[in-house]
């Protein structure tokens, strides 16, 4: 293990330039052709089995131990977000309108090296590790459920992933047994009513103060309507509607996200947000169009991996503070792996000393500390390796 640690010291300037480039050429959700390549390339270099094209554009790599064992997954994302990089750094997207703001890029940088220092040792190795490279995992319907219909874990018994989180100072590790992440739904609303002059509103029917009525009335369900104990968002991100200043709308156009932790409350949210809207609409004499995606399951980390994976980070010199945290309303689609197999998936801080405040994730400026990888790296291997061998056949 100690050789573990000492091989990804020493390749930690190999994953800064690797992070550093795939953040310089950054790929959309679906559009990835580049980032697949150059992933499966590292990997193949190494003397890994592996298969691209998993479930669309994912890569999927094999290290086998030279002795039989159980098999270990490790999944990392590799798109970017349709935003303008606004950092002033030498490794700035080269991608207009395209950037890696939400850490993607050191993500894949982390499982890379770590595959490279895991090759190292692989005479030692009891038992196979998958690396998962995932992606889409930004756009429904993401990339992961894919890739598991197309066997990315068959075979594995466990699977462990991490999100570096720039709004956590480095060196502190969070984890959660149970829901850790959110299930993102998106809806879209349309109403109807009858446009009109803006001096006679008593012969139109005004679609704004409908979706104003309604927008206001929204988080009614969740004050009165959702138990206190459970946690749930609703928010409104869009609101399009009216053509000028002096006439009624005939029609708005709303679309918002609902975030929750248990099935039971998504589906009540889903039925009083259309049994709200009618009423509303009913009342003013409106029409509407109610349209529900559900994305992604809740993130549930399995309580046994968990708190395995908790003990493991206090092992790492680096890491500073484990703390079993709340959970974050933001979704990921490693729940789908989490419901195939057990695992957990944890959040490694990445907010650099420095900084008073850290940009958030998806924002024109976010960047992390790129040490927070090294930390990711060696937690991540040392659960591997020593779920291994705590697991032996």
């Amino acid at each position: 293990m100690e050789d573990l640690l000492l091989s990804l010291d020493q390749y930690y300037e190999e994953m800064v330039s690797i992070r550093r480039y795939l953040h310089a050429n950054p790929e959309l959700s679906f559009e990835e052709v580049h980032t697949p390549a150059y992933i499966a390339k590292f990997h193949r270099e190494l003397g890994l089995e592996e298969r691209e094209g998993v479930g669309g554009r994912g890569v999927v790599a094999t290290l086998r131990g030279a002795k039989p064992g159980k098999t270990v997954a490790l999944r990392a994302d590799f798109d970017a977000l349709p935003i303008q990089e606004e950092n002033d750094v030498p490794y700035k997207s080269k991608v207009d309108g395209v950037m890696h703001a939400c850490g993607h890029d050191g993500h894949t940088a982390t499982l890379l090296i770590l595959a490279k220092a895991l090759y190292g040792m692989r005479e030692q190795l009891c038992g196979n590790v998958v690396f998962i490279h995932l992606f889409a995992e930004e756009v429904l319907p993401g990339g992961a459920k894919a890739m598991i219909e197309d066997g990315c874990l068959d075979g594995v018994d466990v699977i462990f992933g991490t999100h570096l989180w720039a709004p956590t100072p480095l060196g502190d590790i969070l984890v959660r047994s149970g829901a850790i992440m959110a299930a993102p739904d998106q809806f879209e609303v349309t109403i109807r009513g009858k446009g009109g002059h803006a001096a006679e509103p008593h012969n139109a029917i005004d679609s704004i103060v409908i979706g104003a009525g309604f927008v206001s009335q929204l988080q009614s369900i969740i004050s009165r309507k959702i138990n206190p104990l459970k946690q749930a968002v609703i928010t409104v991100g869009q609101f399009e509607s009216g053509t000028a200043y002096n006439v009624i709308a005939e029609s708005a156009f709303l679309k918002g996200t609902v975030r929750t932790l248990e099935e039971s409350v998504r589906d009540q949210i889903e039925k009083e947000m259309e049994s709200l809207l009618k009423s509303i609409c009913d009342g003013a004499g409106a029409t509407f169009e109610f349209k529900y995606t559900r994305g992604y399951p809740a993130v549930v980390n399995h309580p046994e991996e968990t708190d395995f994976l908790a003990g493991i980070a206090k092992e790492i010199s680096e890491v500073k503070r484990v703390e079993y945290c709340d959970p974050f309303m933001i979704g990921e689609d490693f729940a789908y792996y989490l419901q195939k197999v057990p695992g957990t998936f944890f959040i490694t801080g990445a907010k650099h000393p420095s900084w008073e405040t850290a940009y958030p994730h998806h924002h024109p400026k976010f960047n992390f500390d790129e040490r927070a990888m090294l930390i990711a790296a060696k937690t991540m291997g040392l659960a591997t390796v020593q779920y291994l061998e705590k697991n032996l056949i």
